[in-house]
């Protein structure tokens, strides 16, 4: 059975919406919504099981670790550590079209760290994303919503038709956009770009 969709304000995201969505990440569930880049998969980055439920569904290696969503940067310096640069930098970009690789903290469980002991994070700059995560209270582990081959998928009927099976929910904004973020490391002494994406690398 495919996961139901239900229409949402891209600016004025709906309360009720909102919180239905987030009850059913923290009971475990896989919600599909839009980021500022494309749509996104999303699980409560504490619950284990909801993990494994979204590699398999991903059919993605556990050794490729996902990305994950913070509301704000205090949020972010909870799960990823944030020196001083890495603070200038990201309170520049955000919320913004940018991924940030940084020193994990011990509150991120080990399976979504790089062997490195890194993480992906990001703050985007979308109205849904942003309000589910502080409807939750935890970040989301996230991945972009993909086809068998690869190819992000900027249309909710699309993302229902290739991957309802395998979630719960899907928040429709309408056609998103296509895109990806520009990844940043900031674990050394100097940014330096990873990806460019849509988030300008000029402003780094």
């Amino acid at each position: 059975m495919s996961a139901p969709i239900e229409i949402v304000d891209p600016v004025h995201p709906q309360p009720r919406r909102i919180s239905r969505a987030a009850e059913i990440i923290d009971q475990g569930g896989l919600v599909v919504y839009p980021t500022d880049t494309n749509y996104g998969i999303g699980c409560d980055l504490l619950n284990r099981k909801a993990i494994d439920r979204l590699y398999r569904l991903k059919k993605r290696d556990p050794k490729r670790p996902m990305t994950f969503l913070c509301s704000n940067i205090s949020q972010a310096g909870r799960y990823a550590q944030v020196g001083h640069l890495a603070h200038r930098i990201i309170k520049r970009l955000t919320p913004g079209p940018y991924t940030f690789v940084l020193n994990a903290t011990k509150e991120v469980p080990k399976v979504v760290t790089t062997r490195q002991k890194t993480v992906g994070v990001r703050i985007p700059e979308s109205p849904v994303a942003i309000a589910l995560i502080e409807q939750l209270g935890r970040p989301l582990l996230n991945t972009t919503a993909t086809s068998p081959d690869g190819e992000l998928m900027g249309d909710p009927r699309e993302v229902r038709d290739v991957l309802g099976h395998g979630v719960d929910l899907i928040l429709d904004v309408g056609l998103n956009l296509f895109d990806v973020s520009t990844m940043v490391d900031l674990t050394g002494e100097a940014p330096e770009v990873l990806r460019e994406g849509k988030g300008s690398v000029e402003l780094i």
